[in-house]
């Protein structure tokens, strides 16, 4: 005689019943493959190279200098005016100056003199007025995300220093000496050992590849490079 257990009804105050695991073996050859998962593609860099704006100088000691010379000539035909309209006699510059511009005709050769000495000065406030200064200051390209604009700048000075260091490090090179300029790069060398086009062709590329990878200039200037032997 078989005996049975009785069905009894889960305990409502007991833990669910757990799924019973399937214990089901899978054929040979047909074993599962999941695929990984895709792989999103980096962010792009929204980020880029611009020029860096070139600063304006503040140009102190012309802006000093014409204010100083206006205000010296103005006060002086003030006070002038002052005196004479209080009923003192003028002076003897001041008779000397009024007779010599009534006297003298347009193309008298002071004249002209006087007149091409204002326009020059008028023109170099003009360009002084209309132009950012600061030369020696270069340039450089720096990144920008849309979020604002940065300036930065390098001394010429400095610029060349990098550029003397890069111009030593070629084999064959002894002395060096780097003038840099807004549109140009001069590289004087003397060569002590090797063929001096060799050592030119490597000297060219080694301060080019300096000028784009660290100096980063906003504007390439050209390259000048002149070797010659070293005297033993």
């Amino acid at each position: 005689m078989t005996s049975r257990t009785p069905n009894t009804p889960p305990d409502p105050g007991g833990d669910p019943p757990r799924p019973r695991p399937d214990t089901t073996a899978a054929p040979a050859g047909n074993t599962p493959h999941h695929d990984p998962p895709p792989v999103e593609p980096p962010p792009r860099q929204t980020a880029r190279e611009e020029r860096s704006p070139r600063p304006w100088g503040t140009r102190r000691a012309p802006a000093v200098l014409a204010a100083a010379l206006i205000a010296l000539g103005t006060g002086v035909l003030l006070f002038e005016a002052v005196w004479i309209g209080t009923g003192h006699p003028a002076t003897a510059w001041w008779t000397r100056l009024t007779h010599e511009l009534a006297s003298r005709p347009v193309d008298d050769v002071w004249v002209l003199t006087g007149a091409a000495v204002a326009a020059a000065l008028g023109l170099w406030l003009v360009l002084l007025a209309l132009t950012p200064g600061l030369r020696p200051q270069l340039p450089l390209r720096v990144p920008t995300d849309g979020h604002g604009r940065m300036r930065a700048v390098l001394d010429r000075k400095g610029a060349a220093l990098i550029l003397r260091d890069a111009a030593l490090r070629v084999p064959g090179v002894s002395a060096a000496r780097v003038r840099v300029r807004r549109r140009r790069v001069t590289v004087r060398a003397d060569v002590r050992f090797r063929d001096t086009a060799d050592v030119k062709d490597e000297l060219t590329d080694a301060v080019r590849r300096e000028e784009r990878d660290q100096l980063a200039l906003a504007r390439t200037p050209r390259l000048a490079v002149r070797v010659h032997r070293s005297p033993t």
